[in-house]
């Protein structure tokens, strides 16, 4: 009798978050490609964005954990610079991360759709307060950022400088080799940005016990 009796684990975050979400992102999406081009999606903020749709309704773990060690420390910075710029005019760590949001040439409606970075760290750790965190996230983290990278830096062109692959402000770095300035970033991304998020979220958000619906089982 015991063996016809089926459980199921009960959902660990709410419908309505995934629905909101999931909403946003399908309005965003066809006016960001139309507005800014489909390489704008190659930004490690979009494609957290878009990849923590499937990680909010599959409640993967591992996945929204690959998010938070990829682009926690990002929008915390770019928070603060648009914060700053809202208040004294300039941003705080002079790349100008955030200009674009008071830039006339940017629409109004790009502009307000670009707010996902105020609350897309919010649902982030508030989906790993809910699973917790897996410690598989930072080695596929720094595959998925190498890939993006090198596809940032042969297929985009460098006055867009998507994920700052040609400088490290607007105007593209002459000072050293493209290629030599890309493998630079290669070492830096996951040695200034990803480990220390990895160190901290082991910290605050062990992993979670019992069954987990995680499909992702990569890197065990």
């Amino acid at each position: 009798m015991t063996g016809l009796i089926k459980t199921t684990t009960p959902a660990r975050l709410p419908l309505w978050l995934k629905l909101l979400y999931t909403a946003f992102v399908l309005v965003l999406v066809p006016i960001y490609w139309l507005e800014l081009g489909v390489s704008n999606f190659l930004w490690g903020s979009d494609i957290a964005l878009l990849l923590m749709v499937f990680g909010l309704w599959r409640e993967s773990r591992f996945l929204i954990s690959m998010l938070a060690v990829g682009v926690l420390l990002p929008e915390c910075m770019w928070i603060l610079d648009y914060g700053s710029h809202l208040v004294v005019g300039q941003d705080v760590f002079g790349l100008n991360a955030t200009g674009y949001m008071f830039s006339d040439e940017m629409s109004y409606l790009v502009r307000g759709l670009s707010l996902f970075h105020l609350f897309l760290p919010l649902v982030i750790l508030y989906a790993l307060r809910r699973l917790g965190y897996d410690h598989r996230a930072l080695l596929a983290q720094i595959i998925l950022t190498w890939l993006v990278l090198l596809a940032s830096y042969l297929l985009t062109e460098p006055a867009k400088n998507i994920n700052w692959v040609f400088g490290i402000t607007e105007t593209p770095q002459t000072w050293m080799p493209g290629m030599i300035y890309l493998l630079l970033l290669l070492v830096l991304y996951p040695l200034l940005v990803f480990w220390p998020t990895h160190l901290l979220l082991r910290k605050i958000f062990p992993a979670t016990g019992g069954a987990n619906n995680d499909r992702f089982k990569l890197f065990r």
